[in-house]
């Protein structure tokens, strides 16, 4: 059932003056429909182009050539099309993208190095491993350089959400010194989606951590799932990432914030790409009930877990070649 009608999704400016208006707005969504708009995020379009362009290219590659940049033991690098099932109860076959994953870079030589906690190397492509992509070293800047700035707007965005919980604007700091922070390059088919078949572009699901912020082309598909069961559109909005909220946020608000189900339809008539930015605590936080979101008439509805346990469960259910090292 769909009707693009049911929900609005709020926008949320970081630039606006009204702070107090932008936290009361930001709650509202939180409570709501789990997703915003945000915009006045200061990364500029021109940027942005050139890191979809850059991600372009990667898919643009020969699959052989994109094999070979994969590590499942880190999770990093490249993920084939239809390698991941994210509602396995309906998909008759994998989602229909191939993906790339790009995380902190930890050298194995680094004290931090340590597989098993998502710590490690990206798979970097270079004039030895991937000659056909004519500019190895600007395709890892450009990387670089939108992971290290959709980081600092990840912290902005986890103060604000604080604020809007009610909370200081720094409680979450210290969950987020070494954050498990990810992004990972997206290309769907142009495959028409048929959900009475079982073919999704992405399956239903929610995100798994605290935020993602999403940057998307301007092809639609995105569907998020209201409170009454309505599947509604999140069409792209020029100048604006996409935000929802994770399981992680979910747990610790004790159900208060919203971690919504949604999904990708394609249309089958063009290719479509996007890039989420996955902004995690780190791995291990424990993550439990708020004061401020509990009291004796309102238990705690979620045990306590950590932020690494659960990513990890999560990623057995739904990478078909995930194999996390065992080291401690």
């Amino acid at each position: 059932m769909s009707d693009d009608t049911a929900v609005k999704i709020s926008v949320i400016s970081l630039d606006d003056p009204d702070r107090e208006k932008t936290i009361r707005q930001l709650r509202t969504a939180c409570i709501d429909v789990g997703f915003f708009y945000l915009k006045g995020h200061g990364i500029e379009p021109s940027f942005i182009d050139t890191v979809m362009e850059e991600s372009k290219k990667l898919f643009e590659l020969p699959l052989q050539s994109k094999r070979a940049l994969s590590d499942p033991v880190m999770s990093r690098g490249y993920t084939a099309m239809e390698e991941e099932t994210l509602d396995p109860s309906l998909q008759k076959k994998g989602d229909t993208k191939e993906g790339f994953y790009i995380g902190r870079d930890i050298p194995a030589t680094n004290i931090q190095y340590n597989p098993a906690k998502f710590a490690g190397p990206n798979c970097w492509p270079t004039p030895a491993t991937t000659p056909e992509l004519a500019d190895c070293d600007k395709f890892r800047k450009t990387m670089e350089t939108y992971f290290d700035r959709v980081t600092t707007l990840g912290v902005q965005v986890v103060r604000l959400l604080a604020l809007a919980i009610g909370l200081p604007e720094n409680s979450f700091d210290e969950s987020f010194t070494k954050p498990l922070a990810v992004i990972r390059l997206l290309h769907y088919a142009a495959e028409q989606s048929k959900p009475e078949e079982g073919v999704y572009a992405c399956g239903a699901h929610s995100d798994y951590g605290m935020i993602t912020i999403l940057l998307t082309d301007q092809n639609p598909g995105l569907q998020i799932l209201s409170k009454q069961g309505v599947w509604i559109s999140a069409p792209p909005v020029k100048d604006c990432f996409i935000v929802n909220l994770g399981d992680m946020l979910e747990r610790w608000t004790n159900g208060w914030f919203r971690s919504t189900k949604h999904r990708v339809l394609t249309g089958g008539d063009c290719e479509r790409y996007s890039i989420p930015f996955f902004y995690e605590p780190n791995f291990d936080t424990v993550v439990k009930c708020l004061d401020v979101c509990c009291s004796d008439s309102n238990p705690p509805k979620y045990p306590p877990t950590t932020s690494g346990q659960h990513l990890l469960d999560k990623y057995k259910q739904t990478h078909a070649d995930f194999q996390p090292d065992d080291k401690d």
